[in-house]
């Protein structure tokens, strides 16, 4: 076992067991990679990922490997979740740089925290026009070490670029009706006609774009949210047996998702369906709104009284096997659309039919869940509860939003202010708002000299 052992993230305990000498973020690591003169490789992700346990499995648990990124590199690994703010930054800086992000994040800094290059999955053997992440550590390594004076150039530039990003404040000018017009026009100009969404593949549900276009009382941008509402809930991304989303679709029908299941985005679509509903008065809307709620009590629900964040996409190492069929576990094959081998299920299906594939489906080997408990996230359930009791007239629904109200003040809540979460019953940090988050952002950029670029965070980290 690694460091990660004593950690309490669920995310950072699935690599307790790799051979790679993982440090948690932490003033120790930073501290040997000053003295050993070695550039620091940050891995960042999140305990349901499927593309983090693709690159676990591929490099971090292979010997050879992981003894070229000991020998090479001081090894960090983040939660995402845990560490919003060291996520956030590094982000920026990986988008800076290729152009896109996501996670698994690998970044590699110098010892004082600034990042020189950086990405997010590499394969084990050259493919997607990507060479292997061992080619990349030679590479990476031999540069730091031949054309160090280059990567430092390279490191104050890319710190510079966002340090100027990060002090770009809001506009203050006010919403007028022209501009709100021309915010629907660029949303139409991205939108799907026949499957709904904006933009291609892969597809993440756009609860705020569906939010703002519900508010504008117009039928032609009403027509853009009921295509992409009915596109997302068809079945794939949306679990028609057990309810609640997926994360996103990896093709552009909804149908074939990543199969983990954040809170974050069923608190949210269930406000949207909500809305829907409310605007529309179509049946359809409030049972998805419903079914969503329901899976959030049944399956993310603590004895604690929080919500836990997140499912993982696999189990047993395979994804999204708890969410697919054979043609003869159902009662019609024709439900069924073909993914590696078995079947999503994307149908209307009857009410016996759904209740008694769920019980099926329960027994069994269910995906890890992530019992990390988001204060934020929380905060979106606790309103979309609220919300859909008042506006459903469902007791059940106010009675989980109470609850949760007194854990979120009970047990959440420090002397300075809501703590950032917990996991299971060991408390986080002692005052970690989003508005402590985005200033611990601001000041790490803004630091004077190389020697502090990070040092505000690490401060505020272990």
């Amino acid at each position: 076992m690694n460091r990660l052992a004593q950690e309490t993230s669920p995310y950072l305990l699935q690599h307790a067991d790799n051979p790679v000498d993982w440090y948690p973020w932490s003033d120790e690591a930073f501290e040997l990679a000053r003295a050993e003169d070695k550039p620091v490789l940050l891995s960042v992700g999140y305990a349901a990922c499927h593309w983090c346990h693709v690159m676990e499995h591929e490099s971090f648990e292979d010997p050879e490997t992981a003894e070229l990124m000991n020998e090479r590199f001081v090894c960090i690994k983040v939660d995402r979740e845990e560490r919003p703010d060291v996520d956030g930054l590094y982000m920026e800086a990986v988008v800076t740089m290729t152009g896109h992000g996501g996670w698994p994040m690998t970044v590699f800094l110098t010892p004082d925290g600034r990042p020189f290059y950086g990405g997010t999955y590499f394969p084990p053997e050259p493919r997607y026009n990507m060479p292997s992440f061992r080619q990349l550590l030679l590479a990476v390594s031999e540069a730091y070490h031949q054309r160090r004076s280059e990567l430092e150039r390279q490191a104050d530039a890319l710190v510079d670029a966002i340090r100027e990003a990060s002090a770009v404040r809001p506009s203050t000018e006010p919403l007028t009706t022209e501009l709100l017009s021309r915010a629907v026009s660029a949303l139409a100009a991205q939108f799907d006609p026949e499957h709904g969404g904006f933009g291609r593949a892969p597809k993440f549900p756009p609860a705020s774009n569906l939010e703002f276009l519900l508010r504008t009382d117009r039928e032609d941008a009403l027509e853009l949210v009921r295509k992409t509402l009915d596109g997302m809930a068809a079945g794939g991304m949306y679990d028609v047996v057990g309810g609640g989303f997926h994360r996103y679709s990896v093709d552009d029908r909804w149908l074939v998702p990543h199969f983990e299941k954040m809170l974050y985005d069923n608190a949210l679509l269930a406000g949207v369906y909500l809305h829907a509903w409310v605007v529309t008065r179509e049946e359809r809307y409030r049972r998805i709104t419903e079914e969503t709620l329901d899976y959030l009590v049944r399956e993310l629900r603590l004895p604690e009284g929080g919500f836990a964040s997140a499912q993982d996409a696999d189990t047993a190492g395979v994804e999204g096997l708890t969410y697919t069929w054979e043609p003869d576990e159902v009662d019609d094959p024709g439900w069924l659309q073909p993914f590696e081998g078995r079947g999503i299920i994307r149908a209307e299906l009857p009410a016996d039919a759904r209740q008694r594939l769920l019980e099926e489906r329960q027994r069994r080997e269910q995906p890890l869940r992530d019992d990390k408990v988001v204060t934020a996230w929380n905060g979106l359930v606790l309103a979309a509860f609220a919300e859909a009791a008042w506006r459903l007239d469902r007791p059940d629904y106010l009675e989980v939003a109470l609850e949760l109200a007194r854990f979120l003040q009970e047990e959440m809540t420090g002397e300075n202010g809501l703590l950032l979460g917990h996991t299971g019953t060991a408390l986080r940090r002692s005052r970690a708002t989003s508005r402590t988050m985005r200033t611990s952002r601001t000041v790490s950029w803004s630091c004077t000299g190389r020697q502090a670029t990070c040092a505000g965070w690490r401060r505020r980290g272990r």
